[in-house]
């Protein structure tokens, strides 16, 4: 049985571009002086020299880390050990958990924190950014529901303010360009197809605290041995991203209406709104379980995830659909359904007739 891959915003298969470029790596160490240690440096700078031409950067603003999330705290913490604790941070309830669990590991430290508000589609609202906000959290677009933030905006109402701004851009960068203007811009590699590794983008003249301490590598950033693959993969991942963005974007949005087509024919409530990224397809059913369906769905081939999250054998609601304001109920029946590069139209096509059949079939919970 041939399996459906319908959980690329979970983590997306690893790209034939990345795949080429891992081939045949020196193993030396980046920092040392001899023949490996050097081809090894040259490796690491032409993978930080193709980041910074996909995203349209200098070089010395690229910072390599080991994932999303090592990004985004690195950003977080980073920026605010230089600001004052008087400054509020701003961020919003619907953004991923690396960021919430940062800021408000930060408020125990003492800044002030506001988590604010979003509307039914995830997305932000610049008017939380107010006088005395000195840093700024948004996503380049929802996790869960694709929901575009709008960016121009948040950027342009933190500046007026004096704030910093951290875009976390871990999902969409291989869809829809990231927009210009954030302060810090933190990438997942898995999520672009890189299958490893991360980046931090510091704006030339923004200075942060390292995480990691005991060593100069990273600009001084992230003291520790360069992880040359992990560097090489996500160079070449974004580079693959701003070649076929636009094609395969267009793509992606042909299967996604079709999804979501078929989920409403089948009576979920679609969540999620325009703008958003091409490759979702997001709902509700009330009365289900999302643990259910995507087991029903696993038996028949088709891999895809839910809003919810099993864990030591209870299940939580999404905190991104309760702050929607989903009830309960809904929350714990979603299902996110999100296509890749290589996921072809008989994907869909049968991806479609076995969820007609697997929630069909599915009982519902009194």
């Amino acid at each position: 049985m041939k399996r459906i891959y319908l959980d690329d915003a979970g983590s997306a298969p690893v790209l034939d571009e990345v795949r080429v470029a891992l081939q045949d790596l020196a193993h030396g160490n980046p920092s040392s002086p001899h023949s490996e240690g050097r081809a090894a440096r040259a490796l690491l700078d032409g993978a930080r020299d193709m980041a910074a031409s996909a995203l349209g950067v200098q070089r010395t603003e690229i910072t390599f880390v080991a994932s999303g999330t090592e990004a985004v705290n690195l950003a977080l913490f980073g920026s605010a050990a230089r600001l004052p604790k008087r400054g509020a941070i701003v961020t919003w309830a619907a953004e991923h958990q690396s960021v919430l669990a940062a800021v408000r590991r930060l408020q125990i430290l003492g800044y002030d924190v506001v988590i604010a508000e979003v509307d039914r589609a995830a997305r932000a609202d610049p008017d939380a950014i107010v006088p005395g906000t000195a840093l700024v959290s948004v996503g380049l677009a929802n996790n869960e529901l694709g929901s575009v933030q709008p960016v121009a905006e948040v950027i342009q109402r933190a500046h007026d303010v004096g704030a910093l701004v951290h875009l976390d851009a871990c999902a969409g960068p291989r869809w829809m360009p990231i927009p210009p203007g954030a302060d810090l811009v933190s990438i997942s590699g898995h999520k672009l197809g890189a299958g490893r590794g991360g980046l931090l983008f510091v704006k030339d003249g923004v200075r942060i605290d390292p995480l990691l301490f005991g060593g100069p590598q990273e600009w001084g950033r992230r003291a520790g041995h360069e992880d040359v693959p992990s560097a090489t993969a996500v160079a070449a991942a974004l580079a693959a991203s701003a070649q076929h963005r636009n094609e395969r974007s267009r793509v992606a949005l042909r299967q996604s209406r079709a999804l979501r087509a078929a989920l409403s024919e089948l009576g979920a409530t679609l969540t999620g709104d325009e703008p958003r990224l091409p490759n979702f397809a997001t709902c509700a059913l009330e009365g289900r379980r999302g643990e259910d369906m995507l087991l029903g769905l696993d038996l028949a081939g088709v891999a895809a995830s839910s809003g919810s999250a099993c864990a030591s054998g209870s299940l939580d609601p999404s905190h991104v659909l309760l702050a929607i304001g989903l009830n309960l109920e809904q929350a714990l029946g979603s299902l996110r359904l999100t296509t890749g590069w290589s996921t072809s139209d008989d994907d869909v096509s049968h991806a479609i007739d076995i969820l007609r059949s697997v929630l069909m079939r599915a009982p519902a919970n009194a």
